[in-house]
């Protein structure tokens, strides 16, 4: 198995799946990012292979709601001339009771080659591996991982600052019920970032310090000469009542504004996996001041998915 045994499976299952960061060593992500980059160009010249993943079929399987995960998904496959299908969970036989282990036994009759997974149980994706002969690719489960987003992440601070190793990031908000920060932290200590979580008690992990990271509760300390800034959306759709006042009271200690920014270093990226509540987390000044590369982390989320199909789908053919 590969490092931790999580992010792809060994060549022995005859296909590879993609879904975790736990583990990954930088010797497997340099070369990743490398060929996500040079999906970058390809997209900007429109020149992608239409090629790749001809008769191919790739089926985004979307539990929960998404945007951009689930379109740059589709995007992706579509680019690289794969058939796509967005299956609607709400109208299929998911909402009708058939359980996780019928719905694989229903896409391995289906011969689905690339299976994109989200779901709101933590493990779901990687249970699906196990049942189905497509290659699985985790696109966030419960509150896991999201490996795509954090790769898109690196991606998006590697082409800004030329480099991941002695960067000081500050992830910021409800780390708690966060896959995104999980993934972030997993992937970018990897890689010899120091990685800094900055929110309420009630919002950061117990032992989250095992991790490898530093612990903040005042924004003013936790943002002090940061190189990158990234900011979580309150998902108040998992959490319990009473973990945080109000969203007026969380953006007055726990909220991004320019004079809280201006304590990072000079430049300092400011990210957000989206979507964003604005004043919540994040003050629209920053939101769209230069120093946001909010929409190039949307950019750069196609390109590394295209790169994640690619090599899934070269190791289904060795």
């Amino acid at each position: 198995m590969a490092e931790g045994g999580r992010f792809f499976a060994s060549a022995e299952d005859g296909h590879r799946h993609l879904l975790a960061l736990q583990g990954m060593h930088p010797t497997r992500i340099e070369p990743f990012l490398d060929l996500a980059e040079s999906y970058v160009l390809l997209n900007r010249q429109r020149k992608t292979s239409r090629d790749l993943l001809r008769g191919r079929t790739l089926i985004n399987l979307f539990f929960e709601d998404s945007t951009r995960t689930r379109t740059s998904f589709e995007l992706a496959g579509k680019r690289l001339g794969a058939d796509v299908i967005n299956m609607s969970v709400a109208t299929s036989s998911v909402n009708k009771g058939e359980t996780l282990l019928d719905t694989a036994a229903t896409l391995n009759a289906m011969r689905t080659d690339l299976l994109v997974v989200r779901h709101a149980q933590s493990g779901a994706p990687a249970l699906l591996a196990q049942k189905v002969e497509a290659s699985v690719i985790n696109a966030g489960d419960g509150t896991h991982e999201h490996p795509t987003q954090a790769l898109l992440d690196a991606l998006t601070i590697r082409r800004r600052c030329g480099r991941l190793s002695g960067l000081t990031v500050a992830i910021c908000g409800d780390i708690a019920h966060s896959r995104v920060a999980r993934s972030n932290i997993h992937l970018l200590t990897a890689m010899g970032s120091q990685v800094r979580v900055i929110g309420p008690p009630t919002l950061i992990p117990a032992e989250v310090e095992r991790l490898g990271v530093s612990v903040f509760h005042d924004m003013a300390l936790g943002l002090r000469d940061v190189d990158v800034v990234m900011m979580l959306r309150l998902q108040r759709e998992r959490m319990a009542s009473g973990l945080v006042p109000s969203a007026r009271e969380f953006f007055r200690f726990f909220g991004l504004d320019m004079e809280r920014l201006a304590l990072a270093k000079p430049g300092a990226l400011v990210m957000h996996p989206g979507p964003m509540n604005r004043g919540v987390e994040i003050d629209s000044a920053v939101a769209d001041h230069g120093q946001s590369v909010i929409a190039e982390q949307v950019e750069m989320g196609v390109a590394v998915r295209m790169a994640v199909l690619d090599r899934l789908s070269r190791g289904r053919n060795s």
